[in-house]
């Protein structure tokens, strides 16, 4: 219904009336020309309100009626896991299904299509996501190791990877640990293999000496936590092989079940498969063709790997919607077009039906050959939706379908949308299906009609062109928020590199690889796997090229608002179909001025990773800022994600001094030794000397402890000697100790921190180093109480207790600043 409110001269106006004037009466004159500009400004405004509201309400009618709003559903749904998931103190299944039964009896009682309807239903779906959320952590209930140690391993090998070196990687499942026995042992654990050794099949023992550690936390606060992901795909540990590991019959034990041997079986398969085809193809061709085929991508080269990442290639690498889809699409022609070369039968059976069918079945091996990948099952469960809707004559591609593959996903893994692959899989799916929608209603015609051959080909030749750099520019505007939120970077030339890779992966890669599957069996995949190598020489050579032209740009940290509001505009933009969706527009150019404008985050001005291996300090003044270090050669692993966070390129090494002399050794701990007096009183020297050399430019260093000074004169050491933590909280006034201690802080006053501590903590950020009289800043990664994937952190194996929040404590003996020198004292270490 349209209303329209009534004035003094004009009668309220009804669907399909046309307005009537009257006269208006003397006084309404007077009244018009002795007030103008108040009367008709209050009208004019009083207007547009109500064409606002009557558009407003026509446009949602419209959602509605065509069932748009279905399409949030998966949003809904995610944002609640997401909300379940980020929270510090998420609320009991009770409660969130006591909440739903509340709103249960409120849609009840609710008019149908109103707004308060849709709100009802969107924190009913949300609820329903925490609820998915809360179901699934309790489900996998992955045991984590709660610190590392060296331990005998014995188990059952469940999964290999080989690496680009001849190392293995196996998932083991643990029957027995032992010298020492882990009182909490995990279930399953990562360890790799680097000796050399007769590898282990899929379902065999295996045993040996290894180091485990428990999955890494965040590197910096606010970063990915790999914790997290571990729990969810049920790995406990990581770690190594401190030899060569050794086959172990006695690791068997019991038979495994139906299910068990079915996994083990196609795990097989799918070596044996990898294996053929890194035998056809060596190198880089074979280890990226088996990636694409059964999802092993650790036997590809670093060179390659990072070449396919800075190209904004590496997408090819993962089977992704890209790879089912021109698998099913590949076997749907061909099967189709073989039975349509059989006349009768195409006349007498629904050939279209039948190659759906067959591809159904198709992409159905290929995931289970692809060993269960998180994107394979998104990518498989979409495209078993769109074949679906073939066989029951529906539309194959839609958003409809799209929300349904999303709320499949969500409602087996919720975790998932944690994750960039669900979030840019789904972003840049969704993009697509609404820009390609959105070009067949305003079709423009570009090109002139073809009439000649030469035309034609033309004309079907800038076709093709114009769809790969469509789906390039389209697919890479819907995941750049997501590329730069998670990974800090952008890949500048993706676009170039996917309209020369792209025609190659479509018309050479995959189908000569998915006819040299289907021939495997017969011994004939050999010629049709080297078709496929040549062309992934090629996409190689593209990524190569292009990785040569630059990295790409770096984004440091940006205010959450930047993510929020590009997708909640990416999604109005997308799934709407009236005029309305263009507030995502909106709503996006706003959050990205804002963005551009308004303040950024500052990181701390001092990092110390989780295990205080790494410390780095911000050094210089404006644009020349660059990060001192404290080790020559900084872990890549972490450092690597540090750098496009602080937004530095390279750090400054050390200076190992070699005229003062190194600490001496340490005493065994187990015999119980301890340093002598003459030996202390060496090591205190060197501290002494090196303390005396330190300035604010880089660390100095001598073997086992580094001092650097501060702004504001304070000195800060690294040390790896527990046993002379006391002299160093005598001396400096930041003492950062990367081994365990039973100290929690220094009587001198003194910060500590130590690799004991950021066990509960996880990587530090500190601020407030360049005013003495400025109290310290201290953000941690981990903040607040524990939660499934983070509990193990703060778990006491000695007392099978566990404390209560992950906090950072500091106890000074004088205050919170540390503009004062920590008087002299010395501390047992140990």
């Amino acid at each position: 219904m349209v209303h329209v409110a009534e004035t003094q001269g004009e009668r309220r106006l009804r669907p399909g009336d046309e307005p009537v004037r009257t006269e208006p009466s003397r006084s309404a004159a007077n009244r018009f020309v002795s007030r103008p500009t108040a009367t008709g400004g209050l009208a004019l405004v009083s207007r547009s309100v109500t064409h606002a509201q009557v558009t407003l309400r026509q446009s949602l009618s419209d959602e509605s009626l065509h069932g748009h709003f279905f399409l949030f559903v998966p949003v809904w749904l995610g944002l609640g896991a997401a909300i379940w998931f980020s929270i510090a103190r998420p609320p009991s299944a009770a409660v969130l299904g006591f909440a739903l039964a509340c709103l249960g009896l409120a849609l009840l009682s609710s008019r149908k299509e109103t707004v308060a309807r849709v709100l009802l239903w969107s924190t009913a779906l949300s609820l329903c996501g925490m609820l998915l959320a809360e179901w699934e952590t309790r489900r996998v209930s992955t045991v984590i190791l709660d610190q590392p140690l060296v331990t005998t391993v014995t188990g059952i090998v469940e999964r290999r990877e080989q690496g680009a070196s001849g190392e293995w990687r196996y998932i083991l499942r643990i029957t027995q640990t032992a010298e020492p026995t882990i009182r909490r042992p995990p279930e399953r654990v990562s360890v790799l293999a680097r000796s050399q050794h007769m590898p282990a099949a899929i379902g065999d023992g295996l045993t040996g000496r290894v180091r485990l550690s428990p999955p890494s936390g965040p590197a910096l606060p606010g970063m990915n936590d790999f914790a997290f992901q571990s729990y969810f795909a049920g790995i406990g540990a990581v770690g190594f092989f401190l030899g060569p590991p050794k086959a172990e019959t006695a690791a068997l034990g019991e038979a495994p079940g139906l299910i068990a041997r079915f996994d083990q079986n196609l795990f097989s398969i799918r070596d044996r498969i990898s294996n053929r085809i890194r035998s056809v193809l060596p190198g880089d061709p074979g280890a990226f063709a088996a990636s694409i085929i059964t999802g092993e991508r650790r036997s590809m080269s670093e060179e390659a790997t990072e070449a396919l990442r800075v190209s904004g290639l590496a997408h090819i690498t993962a089977i992704s919607g890209l790879n089912m889809a021109l698998a099913a699409g590949i076997f749907f022609v061909g099967l189709r077009g073989l039975l349509s070369l059989l006349p009768s039968f195409a006349h007498r059976y629904p050939v279209k039906k039948i190659a759906a069918a067959g591809a159904l079945l198709a992409t159905t091996g290929y995931v289970l050959i692809s060993g269960y990948q998180v994107s394979a099952l998104r990518a498989y469960l979409m495209t078993a939706i769109m074949l679906g809707a073939v066989l029951f004559d529906r539309p194959a591609v839609s958003l409809h379908n799209l929300a349904l593959a999303a709320i499949a996903i969500l409602a087996a893994q919720p975790s998932a949308v944690m994750g960039p692959s669900f979030q840019m899989s789904f972003a840049a799916t969704a993009a697509l299906i609404a820009g390609y929608a959105g070009w067949r209603a305003r079709p423009r015609a570009i090109l002139p009609q073809a009439r000649s051959l030469t035309m034609k080909v033309a004309s079907g030749c800038a076709k093709f062109v114009g769809g790969t750099l469509a789906t390039s520019l389209i697919g890479g505007l819907a995941t750049a928020v997501f590329a730069i939120s998670h990974f800090h970077r952008l890949s500048t030339h993706g676009l170039e590199a996917n309209l020369a890779a792209m025609p190659l992966i479509s018309l050479v890669v995959m189908p000569s690889g998915f006819i040299a599957m289907l021939l495997m069996p017969f011994g004939l995949d050999a010629p049709f796997f080297w078709i496929m190598g040549q062309g992934l020489e090629l996409v190689l050579a593209v990524a190569y090229t292009v990785a040569a032209w630059g990295d790409g740009y770096v984004f440091p940290r940006l205010p959450d608002v930047f993510m929020l509001g590009t997708i909640a505009g990416m999604l109005l933009l997308t799934l709407l179909r009236t005029p309305i969706r263009h507030c995502g527009t909106v709503l996006i150019i706003v959050t990205l001025i804002s963005t551009w404008l308004g303040p950024k985050p500052q990181g701390g001005e001092l990092t110390i990773s989780e295990d205080a291996r790494l410390v780095a300090l911000r050094v210089g003044e404006g644009e020349a800022i660059t990060l001192a270090v404290n080790r020559t050669r900084p872990p890549a692993f972490i450092f690597d994600q540090w750098r496009p966070v602080l937004g530095v390129d390279s750090a400054i090494p050390p200076d190992m001094l070699q005229s003062i002399g190194d600490l001496p050794p340490r005493p065994e701990r187990e015999t119980g030794q301890t340093l002598s007096a003459d030996q202390r009183k060496t090591a205190e020297e060197s501290l002494d000397a090196l303390l005396a050399a330190a300035h604010s430019k880089h660390f100095v260093c001598i073997k086992q402890a580094c001092v650097i000074e501060l702004k504001n004169g304070s000195k800060l050491m690294t040390l790896e000697r527990p046993d002379l933590l006391g002299a160093a909280c005598d001396r400096a006034e930041i003492v950062v100790l990367s081994a365990r201690t039973a100290m929690t802080s220094c009587r001198s006053g003194a910060l500590l921190i130590s690799e004991t501590s950021l066990r509960a903590t996880g990587a530090l950020e500190i601020s407030g180093l360049g005013d003495a009289r400025q109290a310290l800043t201290v953000t941690s990664a981990l903040t607040g109480p524990p939660r499934s994937w983070t509990a193990h952190r703060l778990y006491d194996w000695r007392s099978g207790s566990s404390a209560a929040v992950h906090e950072f404590r500091h106890r000074p003996a004088s205050s919170q600043t540390i503009d004062q020198k920590p008087m002299a004292l010395n501390d047992s270490g140990e």
